[in-house]
């Protein structure tokens, strides 16, 4: 439920924007490349890499745990896993950097990397217009919500027309709740939406009967749909948005190294074979573009 726990950072956030240095306006469609981009022209990532990430070896990044399978820990242990933790250590690999990947409080994250606590963040990061007031984004990630039924989808739904008329449960707080409700503004009958504190819990209503589907983030749906063969993800996203990899706005030569070693990993395949892993190629971007959020 990654809107859930990015809306808890509103207050933050509207605090750190007001830190962020000054930066020259970017178009409405996005880049490809970032701003240094024709210096950046025949290049390694590994050569793009600032002196001071040179001369230190390491790259500092920090995550969230709690979000499977983007990031959290392997089982019974503390060790971080999941597609942000190797996706970081593939980036760093491309830079010629050692990686130094700490776990933190999902709203102490925009913060931490604003006092260079941390030199990156990646942890399912939405790529907002608000948020870009404090940082910069390389995307390398694009998501929505999709539909979730018992498994043969016993009621035969389709899109969100179908929802109109059924009990549906959507989680607290979240952009799913958000696109079911503008949905259920169009429904004659309506949706009769119940809230659950999270996604787990409304996937019980869905055993239980209480509901016939939800929407869940897809990242979550298929996570979920591959270790309980009770649910059925349908493939239609709805409200789909780049994540991205937060930088500081003062650290452009490590964004466009971090562009180019994602471009890489893309290029090469190591990108999709860390997402092929996790169950997540649907989301895969087809190249690395800095601050391409709406």
């Amino acid at each position: 439920m990654a809107n859930h726990r990015r809306l808890r950072a509103v207050a933050a956030l509207a605090a750190v924007a007001a830190l962020a240095v000054t930066s020259c306006g970017r178009s409405e469609k996005g880049s490809d490349a970032g701003p240094g981009a024709s210096a950046a022209e025949g290049k390694t990532a590994e050569e793009l890499v600032p002196a001071s990430f040179r001369k230190s070896g390491v790259l500092r990044v920090a995550t969230a745990v709690g979000y499977p399978p983007m990031e959290m820990y392997k089982p019974g242990t503390t060790e971080l896993t999941g597609v942000d933790p190797d996706l970081a250590q593939a980036v760093a690999d491309e830079l010629g950097l050692e990686l130094k990947l700490t776990n933190a409080a999902f709203d102490g994250l925009i913060p931490g990397l604003k006092s260079s606590r941390f030199d990156l963040v990646m942890s399912s990061m939405t790529d907002s217009p608000q948020r870009r007031q404090a940082v910069d984004f390389v995307d390398y990630f694009r998501t929505g919500g999709v539909i979730m039924t018992k498994k043969g989808n016993p009621e035969g739904i389709r899109t969100l027309d179908d929802l109109c008329g059924k009990n549906v449960v959507l989680a607290k707080g979240s952009s799913n709740l958000e696109i079911g409700q503008q949905k259920n503004a169009e429904c004659d009958p309506k949706m009769r939406i119940s809230q659950s504190e999270d996604a787990p819990t409304g996937l019980l209503q869905l055993e239980s009967g209480r509901a016939v589907a939800t929407i869940v983030d897809y990242p979550v749906a298929a996570m979920f749909a591959k270790k309980n063969p009770a649910y059925q993800v349908l493939p239609t996203q709805y409200g789909a948005a780049p994540w991205g990899i937060a930088v500081n706005k003062d650290q452009s030569g490590l964004r466009d190294a971090v562009q180019k070693a994602l471009q890489g990993l893309i290029d090469n395949g190591g990108y999709k074979k860390i997402l092929d892993k996790y169950g997540v190629a649907d989301s895969a971007v087809p190249r690395a573009t800095v601050n391409d959020g709406k």
